[in-house]
């Protein structure tokens, strides 16, 4: 018997599946893959900064430009006055008041000097740079002097450490208004998590290889160039905090038990001195500081505060003020 029988259609042969089309595959370059991830919410692109070395035509009408150098140092360590610079990166660059914005070329310095000593393996590893590197090495003073004295205005990112050293290298220094980029803009109210210049420039889609004296100048003028709060770019910030007095002020005498709460309002330990300090930016400010140390620190305990008053020509130095005499 077979399935004949029962008057069954035979099977009829099956056909093969139609051949799926062909698809030419997607072919993308690194920049437009970075553009595609960029459209989603789930990823964040960085991208590594690529120094500026020209920023065009004067923005807008022409007005009055200050000319602003950008500095930053390696050195051997933390004292300026027992460790030496080992590597001074500079730029100087034009920028209007009116915008804060720079143009033009960007006139670039940057050398090694053999400190004379061993670098410390521990400001090696930060830095990354070695005895060879510096080795019969040193700065041109006549260059690093032909360069700042066509400066306006010094800009460091956290110059209460470049300013001392240099300074100590290069009298030039010293005649100059400086402001810093760490300490004279309030990062945290521009949207910023940390003042740290790397999460700086992350926030602003960079990134670079930080701790070499040149990159770290491109990166920080790149990014005071960005606006930094509504209507002013960080370098304008700067301009107008250079043109204000501050004070610097000194928790002489604060309780051990208090150096958390200075440590988190924004105080430094000042080591030489075994010292907590601040710097405010006006009067106001110093105002509502001593009412907060009053009331956070010190108590009913008596104290003579040392505050001292400063200019741009001073701040950050290692050179006093004027001193303000202040009893809590």
């Amino acid at each position: 018997m077979t399935q004949f029988s029962f008057e069954f259609d035979p099977p009829k042969p099956t056909e093969p599946p139609a051949a799926a089309p062909v698809v030419a595959p997607l072919v993308l370059n690194l920049e437009q893959m970075a553009q595609l991830l960029e459209q989603h919410a789930d990823y964040r692109v960085l991208r590594r900064l690529v120094p500026c070395m020209d920023y065009g035509p004067h923005p807008g009408n022409p007005g009055a430009s200050l000319r602003v150098l950008v500095l930053d140092t390696e050195t051997t360590g933390l004292s300026h006055q027992t460790d030496k610079v080992i590597e001074l990166a500079m730029l100087l660059v034009q920028v209007d008041a009116a915008t804060g914005l720079p143009w033009g070329p960007v006139e670039v310095f940057e050398g090694f000097e053999d400190p004379g000593m061993p670098i410390p393996q521990a400001a090696q590893a930060v830095t990354g740079i070695s005895d060879d590197m510096v080795r019969g090495q040193r700065l041109d003073d006549e260059l690093v002097a032909a360069m700042v004295s066509k400066a306006d205005l010094i800009v460091a990112h956290n110059a209460g450490f470049d300013r001392p050293f240099v300074e100590a290298r290069f009298p030039c220094f010293a005649a100059k208004a400086w402001a810093c980029s760490f300490m004279d803009i309030d990062w945290k109210a521009a949207g910023s998590g940390s003042s740290k210049l790397s999460a700086l420039a992350n926030d602003q889609g960079w990134f670079y290889d930080a701790h070499r004296a040149q990159v770290d100048c491109h990166a920080l003028l790149q990014v005071l160039s960005r606006p930094v709060g509504p209507g002013t770019t960080g370098l304008s910030q700067l301009i107008t905090a250079a043109s204000l007095p501050s004070f610097k002020l000194r928790a002489t005498g604060s309780p051990f038990e208090s150096k958390d709460k200075l440590k988190a309002r924004g105080y430094r330990w000042d080591a030489d001195a075994r010292v907590w300090t601040c710097t405010l930016a006006s009067q106001t400010l110093l105002d509502a500081e001593l009412a907060w140390l009053k009331a956070e620190v010190y108590g009913r305990r008596s104290a003579r505060l040392d505050i001292e008053a400063m200019d741009s020509s001073v701040r950050y130095s290692a050179r006093p003020g004027r001193t303000v005499e202040q009893g809590l």
